[in-house]
């Protein structure tokens, strides 16, 4: 009885040690902006209907799917409508959703919906696009891009491969979004009078939308007899217009852009045949979403808050130099994802093939 005694005394002692182990082993594998308060989060899009999106999307609900103090993860695209987004936010705002992130795509005019949601008492983190308002009072946080140094990257490589000026045609998304002006902002602090800007001022409007990139882009070609470099915010949208050059007898121009596997795997299909073609990308920021459900989860569940306030997307290929990396590609995986991501492409290929 005594010998029996003794070993369920070891057993239990054996059996605590265990539970506590993997007790303290769970609690290492919690992100320190993983608190302890459960909360509910809501992930709205203004427009979800991309592959760049698709891959955000996914990116969002990985971040937050490693804090299990979130108890419900919600989904809303607002299809290119202002008014439906608008009626997203104040639609989770009413339900006591705990925290809201927001891809205010129609900029400040969903500002209204954003404070009456944080007047609610959701958290409310809208990010990438400026929504204007002052956070603390009109939202808890906004996480912006390092755009501008997106710019700063392009317009340096531009002068090293261009050190005698040339023409620069610049393609961004809707009209007057904050992205591309500060894109732009970034470029005419490193490039002089020397080089041209051919699009209508600011930039050519292409919405993001590959459809409209390709007009836009086929129109610029035909007006324009001397293209030197052609600068985008959405890199793989130019590679049904791309072709067009070669209709006019002209070499694909140097390309300074944000990453995809498409525009990669064009590349390196295209190259050759065409010299002045230089690539020089940087991340196309998918994993912006990630820091801002960062800062939502912490701010709703009570945990450490994130130091980084802004996300920074490195440089990620340049074709002449070969540094950070040479251009990419894998021809296995759809050309609609972004292997600058830190979700893998294999998991990027599974999300835009739902």
């Amino acid at each position: 009885m005594k010998l029996s005694y003794r070993k369920g005394r070891v057993a239990l002692a054996a059996t605590s040690l265990m539970l506590s182990v993997m007790g303290t082993a769970a609690m290492a594998d919690t992100p320190s902006w993983c608190g302890p308060k459960k909360a509910t989060l809501a992930l709205l899009d203004g427009f979800g209907g991309n592959s760049w999106r698709l891959v955000t999307t996914a990116s969002g609900k990985a971040e937050a799917a490693l804090c299990p103090s979130i108890t419900d993860y919600q989904y809303a695209d607002g299809q290119g409508n202002t008014q439906k987004a608008i009626s997203d936010i104040k639609s989770f705002a009413a339900k006591g959703t705990s925290a809201i992130v927001v891809f205010g795509d129609s900029g400040p005019a969903v500002l209204p919906a954003l404070k009456a949601a944080h007047a609610a008492g959701s958290v409310v983190v809208p990010y990438r696009v400026n929504v204007g308002g002052e956070a603390g009072k009109d939202y808890t946080k906004f996480i912006g891009s390092s755009f501008k140094d997106d710019g700063v990257n392009w317009g340096n490589w531009i002068k090293g491969i261009l050190p005698n000026g040339g023409n620069v045609l610049f393609l961004s998304g809707p009209a007057g979004n904050s992205q591309g002006l500060d894109e732009l902002a970034g470029m005419k602090t490193v490039l002089n009078a020397k080089y041209v800007f051919i699009n209508p001022t600011p930039f050519d409007v292409t919405n993001w939308d590959p459809s409209l990139t390709q007009q836009v882009l086929s129109a610029e070609i035909a007006k324009n007899k001397k293209i030197d470099v052609i600068v985008s915010d959405f890199g793989p949208s130019l590679v049904g217009a791309l072709p067009v050059f070669k209709k006019f007898n002209r070499s694909i121009p140097a390309l300074a852009t944000s990453d995809g596997n498409s525009l990669g795997c064009f590349w390196k299909d295209n190259a050759k045949d065409n010299p002045s073609f230089k690539l020089f990308t940087v991340a196309t920021g998918n994993d912006n979403v990630r820091l801002a459900v960062r800062w939502a989860v912490a701010s709703a569940t009570g945990g450490v808050l994130p130091t980084e306030k802004i996300f920074k997307a490195p440089v990620f290929e340049d074709s002449v130099s070969g540094k950070p990396s040479a251009v990419q590609c894998r021809h296995d995986l759809p050309g609609s994802i972004y292997l600058s991501a830190v979700m893998s492409g294999d998991d990027q290929a599974k999300a835009v093939n739902k």
